[in-house]
């Protein structure tokens, strides 16, 4: 008898290791919108792909001791109390086609613009194993965005993390597609990812880039908010390891996550029906790993190819001191900040140049750009600072060398001045600057 058991035990081992355990069944014990509680299912493994009474799909999220929680991404009917949960013995997947680019695509290889499926969709993981250190090169080249207040005193480089971040309606996102329009000819392929935007939104952005021949080179893999939470959560970490296939294709990718703020109020709902214990703000723990898995994707790889990554985070009355937004401040490699003050004053973009930040900063400028963007931005903070205080003085009692400086920094305040899809390229960026430095520009 003993024997018979060990034997059976064997069996049973050796099903799991070769991911045959496809029998095992568990029975729903509990529903909570697309949380579900199952016993039953003792062989299952974190992330395992479920399928409950056959049709509708699911994952293992939480292993109990008597118990396992399963989040449900595709419901195709309805789930009951005593409804059946079958194992699959393999890891939950998304859908990717290499047609995806100029579409606006799911992670599932759907177009969600004509409803039809790619059928050289195929399956890839959720998370891919992290890049190892070793692998990684320096990120050393510009990622121009044809935007002059960043370009020039707050670059970006093909390979870093840089955060947008500001007040609803200030132009966040308006940054993110003046990057992707000045990517056309640059050999660099865009993702935008969308989680929880309207179809509404998503279709202007679609439109817009459409019409200005980005689309070519960008794929828009969107989660509207009307799909289920543990779909907007999964999206951005499907969208990564798509620009990571593409960059060990020795690609250059541009990722934007518009915008993880809602993202982290996703996994935030998710994990209290799970029944996780809540720390600040009601995050769950592990909400800064949640991020900072997601945003290490992007890097300068050694094979030649990398990904930028442009997170957006949306604040409340200005504060960029909120958890989220400082968790993910902590983790990316500078952030553009910016100011509804100077949006409603008619600054575009309305970049607050006080708290911006960029840590590679001159490494990845040319030589030109670099030692021109150090003068204007020693120049253009000090302008800021006394400007306010000197404004309302008489400019006939100043010194003639702080008229001039205030003069200066006004010029300088008015060419960074740029509206929506009107990019300007490096070499008449310094051309541009060197005039105004010099005292000959004229405004146009």
């Amino acid at each position: 008898m003993g024997e018979y058991i060990k034997n059976q035990v064997d069996k049973k081992i050796d099903a799991i290791k070769e991911q045959k355990n496809i029998y095992a069944v568990g029975l729903v014990t509990s529903v909570t919108e697309y949380v579900l509680t199952v016993k039953g299912l003792e062989n299952v493994a974190y992330m395992e792909k479920v399928l409950i009474d056959g049709v509708s799909e699911g994952y293992v999220n939480s292993i109990r001791q008597t118990d396992i929680r399963v989040t449900v991404v595709r419901q195709r009917g309805p789930i009951y109390i005593g409804s059946q949960v079958t194992g699959t013995g393999e890891s939950y997947k998304a859908f990717y086609s290499p047609s995806s680019i100029s579409h606006v695509v799911d992670i599932f290889g759907n177009d969600r613009m004509t409803d039809g499926i790619f059928e050289d969709a195929e399956p890839i993981e959720i998370e891919n194993e992290p890049i190892p250190i070793m692998d990684r090169g320096t990120v050393k080249r510009p990622l121009e965005t044809g935007i002059a207040g960043i370009d020039l005193i707050y670059p970006i480089g093909k390979g870093q993390r840089q955060l947008i971040i500001g007040d609803k309606k200030t132009g966040k996102t308006q940054i993110a597609l003046d990057a992707i329009a000045n990517q056309a000819g640059k050999d660099v392929i865009c993702i935008y990812v969308t989680i929880g935007k309207t179809k509404k939104n998503v279709k202007r952005v679609y439109q817009e880039l459409m019409a200005r021949g980005a689309m070519k080179y960008t794929m828009i893999v969107a989660a509207f908010n009307d799909d289920k939470p543990p779909v907007m959560y999964l999206t951005p970490y499907v969208a990564a390891t798509i620009a990571e296939k593409l960059m060990m294709e020795g690609k250059d990718v541009l990722l934007v996550l518009d915008d993880l703020k809602h993202h982290a109020d996703v996994h935030r709902q998710i994990s209290l029906l799970l029944g996780n214990v809540p720390g600040r703000e009601a995050y769950p723990p592990d909400i800064f790993y949640t991020h900072s898995r997601l945003l290490e994707r992007g890097c300068q790889h050694l094979c030649g190819g990398s990904v930028t990554i442009l997170p957006i985070v949306e604040t409340r009355g200005g504060d960029i001191t909120g958890y989220i937004p400082t968790n993910i401040i902590s983790i990316t490699d500078g952030q553009i900040v910016l100011s509804k003050k100077n949006f409603d004053k008619g600054q575009k973009p309305a970049i607050h140049y006080g708290l911006s930040v960029s840590r590679l900063g001159g490494a990845v400028q040319t030589a030109d750009m670099k030692k021109l963007g150090a003068v204007v931005r020693r120049e253009l903070l000090t302008y800021l600072e006394t400007r306010e205080v000197y404004e309302m003085a008489n400019m006939d009692e100043m010194s003639k060398e702080m008229r001039a400086r205030l003069m200066r920094g006004a010029r300088i305040v008015e060419g960074l001045t740029q509206y929506k899809y009107q990019a300007i390229s490096s070499e008449n960026c310094i051309q541009k600057f060197k005039a105004i430095m010099e005292g000959d520009y004229e405004h146009s």
